[in-house]
């Protein structure tokens, strides 16, 4: 008994001890980094493990993915930082001015991000494999540095590739480019749920994942912010410095320091005989991204890009004769972010000085930026500007003059409750990058779009002024509590947003029969314009409880009710003219899967479910030709490569339904579908061809990428104009800014209804080419063709561009509900 009792003490003994000994990533998952993709669970045991394990790891959940799986971010550290490390913490952000009081702090705060897309899968591996150095072998960096690592930013769109490449590939793999698990299918796992690039969506957190993520990485405000990445097979590694255009308010010490790091990073990449390139391609202009956000948040803000991306799995060989393995792609992103942080601790006292002076923003242009409009755009706005931790206040100044962005020059507007955004707080820099009419540009060669300026984006009023506007704290809105009133003729509430569009939708789920007017009216001394919302007692007299279901409703989405006494107007159209219409209980579909970007079916599939919360059908590109389309009243094409993807047989069935009255609406790539179609009303404006000359093109090989620019427009702000008698542009008044992403002109319709165009292109933000302009003159942006009962819409520019634009949204509700409703069904 008692050698039994002994021999149960010792396995005991021993089993504890292995469970408090930290392992090793191999030791813990039973394989080398790089044998194996690591599933998203195991990565997070892994790191459980060596917090559980080390005195120098403080491991936390910050959220979840909208497929619930854990969103994680580990602090690495000395025993002692993590001991204080709220103090640390503290003390970092007196030096940004967020929190008051005389800093002391000398730690350099580095933040590593991994697996921002998910298919881009080799940093996660290297994430664990960076804590273990860290702790292990690099303890004398922590005692001046904490290193944030968040090792797995998209879970969601990892597991998907993961999981895809773990039941495709090879025994052991197969390193042939054309092999299955080398040609992923759509959409890839590189975005998210939603299928929206998180790397794209910092500034504008219109996804989960960012919103979670924002709120810490709002604590700590990092001296330096990583972003690891791939890219193509064959380019071997890229780090900072990075490649201009530099947006204006960087600074001489961010750009400097990129470059020490960079030449630290070389140092370690030569004695390996590794490849790398520096200063092309990853510019740090737009703001969304993974690199320039931190940056114009005071840090030293920088992408790094390993080759493998989706295609090179666990070895795949590349076009110059090597084999790139998962193994190789993990151990030069453990090098590079081990190098970052050993730069940051040769530092810390550097950086954080060079920090406090960022968060000086005297020298700034513009002090106020003032902004008026409806004011549920004036909420969405503040709703952004919470999520970034911007402050703000209104003003009871009456009039403020400044720099006019729907003029496009100098002038003024009534300012008499404006929201103002000042440049006058810690965040000032940031302020003046997301507000500014037009960025600065060294160079119109920018990897995505040059302008993003949110008065346009929001569609509001604004004025940029170089004097500090006063104003108070805050501004209580209205509570809305309407009030059932069962003996009167129904209900009005005016159409201006998002926020109506809401209300509707879920008055129309609900049963409720609701109707907007096509004309402008009065009812009780009260005006109402086209598109307001009429929900009549007539309508709804078979409804139970119908005023008590359209109160909740009202007061559910903060919509402010008119009681109509009435249904006959004081002016304009009493509710049962012809020119009340009854809105349709649409039956919607999306087309989905291969031609469709994946990206676009992501921007209108996250619109319909978490802002409109409308229900879809999506229908796969493999059968769309089979189903049967007279199921449903709208289909939507987003953006696409459709070129020789639809063919005659589908164009004609197509066309055969829109004929019986159904609603097709094409988006950006998709419309040039219906170019030069018969019927379609659409005509592709071309170029004028350039004079041949005999000799042939001269211009020298290194220079034919800049020549071309001027046949480009990348990502810019055009003034445009609208026809606001028309359904689609209810809610809208006879200007629209509208975000070009490229050079695409058609010809303004012949037949049909011209609801936004240009006739001379006025480019007000942004870079547009001289050749590129010239071919927007009288060119549609939103239009639509009648073909028999039916409408072909065409939206040119796509409103729904990684969420963010948020005036052009109504637009497409508009074409969708109220455009050519000339039937009912139940």
């Amino acid at each position: 008994m008692k050698k039994l009792f002994f021999t149960l003490f010792v396995a005991t003994t021993c089993i504890t001890y292995a469970q408090n000994k930290l392992q090793s990533p191999e030791e813990f998952l039973g394989y080398k980094i790089g044998d194996q993709f690591t599933r998203h669970s195991d990565v997070i045991q892994y790191f459980k493990h060596v917090a559980n394990n080390s005195k120098m790891v403080s491991y936390k959940t910050y959220g979840k993915t909208n497929e619930r799986r854990p969103l994680t971010y580990a602090i690495v550290s000395s025993e002692e930082n993590i001991n204080t490390i709220e103090n640390i913490r503290l003390e970092h952000l007196k030096n940004a001015g967020i929190v008051e009081g005389t800093a002391t702090s000398k730690k350099a705060i580095v933040w590593l991000s991994y697996n921002v897309h998910g298919n881009e899968a080799s940093s996660t591996e290297a994430a664990m494999k960076t804590i273990h150095e860290l702790i292990t072998k690099k303890e004398s960096w922590l005692e001046n540095t904490v290193v944030i690592i968040d090792p797995c930013i998209n879970p969601d769109g990892r597991d998907r590739y993961v999981n895809w490449y773990n039941q495709v590939k090879a025994t052991s793999y197969n390193t042939d480019q054309n092999a299955t698990e080398h040609n992923e299918p759509w959409p890839g796992g590189r975005p998210n749920h939603y299928l929206f690039d998180l790397n794209r969506d910092w500034a504008w957190a219109t996804q989960i994942e960012s919103q979670q993520r924002l709120k810490i990485y709002n604590q700590w405000m990092p001296h330096i912010h990583v972003d690891f990445h791939e890219q193509g097979i064959n380019e071997p590694y890229y780090f900072a410095p990075a490649a201009e255009p530099f947006h204006e308010i960087i600074t001489p010490w961010q750009r400097d320091f990129q470059t020490q790091i960079g030449k630290n990073h070389a140092k370690y990449f030569d004695k390996e005989g590794w490849l790398f390139f520096t200063r092309e391609r990853f510019d740090l202009l737009y703001p969304s991204y993974g690199d320039t956000y931190p940056t114009f948040m005071g840090a030293i803000g920088m992408t790094y890009e390993q080759a493998g991306h989706g295609r090179a799995g666990l070895g795949i060989q590349t076009d110059e004769g090597y084999v790139l393995t998962l193994k190789d792609r993990a151990l030069h992103h453990t090098t590079t972010g081990l190098s970052t942080v050993e730069m940051s601790s040769k530092n810390a006292l550097k950086l954080n000085e060079e920090f406090k002076k960022f968060f000086i923003n005297t020298d700034l242009k513009y002090k106020s930026y003032v902004l008026n409009g409806p004011k549920d755009k004036i909420k969405a706005l503040t709703t952004l500007l919470d999520k970034q931790e911007i402050k703000y206040g209104f003003t009871k100044t009456p009039k403020v003059t400044g720099y006019n962005f729907r003029k496009n020059k100098q002038g003024s507007i009534n300012a008499n409750g404006a929201l103002v955004v000042s440049t006058n707080q810690p965040k000032g820099k940031m302020v003046k990058v997301l507000f500014e009419p037009d960025a600065k540009l060294s160079n119109p060669l920018t990897y995505d779009i040059t302008a993003w300026s949110i008065p346009h984006a929001y569609g509001l009023e604004a004025i940029a002024s170089t004097s500090l506007v006063a104003t108070n704290q805050s501004k209580q809105q209205e509570p809305i509590a309407n009030i059932a009133n069962a003996s009167g003729a129904g209900y009005i509430t005016k159409w201006n947003s998002i926020n109506d569009a809401a209300f509707m939708a879920d008055l129309v789920q609900n049963s409720i029969r609701v109707r907007f007017s096509e004309k402008n009216f009065s009812n009780n001394g009260v005006d109402f314009k086209k598109g307001s919302l009429i929900i009549t007692k007539s309508d709804n007299i078979s409804t139970k409880d119908y005023d008590k279901i359209v109160i909740k409703i009202a007061n559910k989405h903060h919509r402010k009710l008119f009681t109509a006494t009435s249904s006959f107007a004081s002016k304009g159209v009493d509710f049962g003219s012809p020119e009340v219409k009854l809105i349709n209980k649409q039956r919607i579909a999306i087309l989905k899967g291969d031609y469709v970007s994946s990206l676009s079916y992501g921007e209108l599939w996250h619109f319909f479910e978490q802002q409109l919360n409308y229900p879809i059908t999506s229908i796969d590109s493999q059968y769309f030709n089979k189903i049967n389309l007279n199921s449903y009243d709208v289909l939507i094409l987003p953006n696409g490569s459709y070129r020789g993807e639809i063919s005659a047989s589908t164009l004609n069935k197509l066309k055969k339904w829109v004929q019986q009255g159904g609603k097709l609406i094409a988006m950006a790539g998709a419309v040039g579908t219906f170019a030069g179609k018969e019927g379609f009303d659409l005509i592709k404006n071309k170029p004028k061809p350039k004079k041949k000359d005999s000799i042939g093109n001269l211009t020298p090989y290194d220079q034919r990428e800049r020549e071309n620019v001027k046949d480009l427009i990348t990502g810019s702000i055009f003034k445009t104009k609208v026809d606001p008698s028309h359904p689609m542009a209810f809610g809208y008044d006879d200007t629209y800014f509208s975000l070009k992403l490229n050079n695409n002109s058609y010809k303004l319709l012949k037949k049909g209804y011209n609801i936004a165009y240009m006739q001379s292109p006025e480019n007000v933000s942004g870079f547009s080419g001289k050749t590129a302009l010239k071919n927007l003159n009288n060119s549609l942006v939103f239009g639509e063709a009648r073909i028999g009962k039916g409408s072909v819409i065409y939206m040119v520019d796509n409103p729904m561009f990684r969420s963010f634009w948020e005036n052009g949204k109504l637009f497409l509700v508009n074409a969708i509900f109220f455009t050519n409703n000339n039937k009912f069904r139940l």
